[in-house]
């Protein structure tokens, strides 16, 4: 061994020893810019990864929102369609015509036709029974004067009247003949021809001084023919 590889066998162990002493210390250099360089990658691929999950998500969201459809209604057709024209004529303007107003014409309901109501046997054996309606008697009050002057007899002729009424009724205005059917006062026959009623004492004294200065000629002519005949 020479002095040169001596001095270099004396200077091993310590560059040795150097070497081993620097070796750390360049590893632990080395692996902060790995992990730097680790974590923006790791940055990076997250970034991307969310782009990647929310974008997709947007684009459906606002495709999946339908559009407002318009809607038409009658009256914005009715509007639509209205005409409002307006004509000038030698400057004068006519007035636009309204087209809102509507008439509408409700066909009324039929009256419904009333059922027939069935008349009950106790009804329809009571109308049968009866004749139709009896003769009006007479009522009311007077005395035999108050009838004639009503009748328009003069006041000289009563004497004659009451002779022949006396003798024919009893001055009884209800008085009737059930063989002949005359009636009334003076006993006219048929008592239908005193206009009237022929149980009312006035209505048969009016016709009786008609029948008797019609036929007789006056009252006193009327008794002496009654005088004569029991009858007139």
């Amino acid at each position: 061994m020479t002095p040169d590889n001596d001095s270099i066998a004396a200077r091993t162990p310590n560059a040795v020893q150097n070497a081993a002493a620097t070796a750390p210390r360049a590893g632990k250099k080395a692996f902060p810019r790995r992990n730097a360089a680790s974590a923006v990658l790791a940055g990076l691929a997250v970034v991307g990864f969310s782009v990647a999950i929310v974008a997709p998500a947007g684009l459906a969201m606002s495709a999946s929102e339908p559009a407002h459809a318009s809607v038409t209604t009658a009256y914005a057709l009715a509007a639509r369609d209205a005409q409002n024209i307006t004509v000038s004529v030698h400057g004068v303007t006519p007035t636009a015509q309204s087209r809102d107003a509507f008439e509408v014409y409700v066909t009324p309901k039929p009256t419904p036709t009333p059922e027939p109501v069935v008349a009950s046997s106790d009804s329809s054996s009571s109308s049968s029974d009866s004749s139709g309606p009896g003769p009006l008697f007479y009522t009311g009050g007077g005395a035999p004067a108050e009838w004639m002057a009503a009748a328009g007899i003069a006041s000289s002729d009563w004497g004659n009247v009451d002779y022949i009424v006396s003798r024919e009724s009893g001055w009884n205005p209800n008085a009737t003949n059930s063989g002949s059917g005359a009636c009334g006062l003076v006993q006219a026959l048929p008592c239908s021809k005193v206009p009237g009623n022929g149980y009312d004492p006035v209505d048969n004294l009016r016709w009786a001084n008609g029948y008797a200065v019609g036929r007789y000629g006056s009252w006193g002519a009327a008794v002496a023919f009654w005088s004569s005949n029991n009858w007139w």
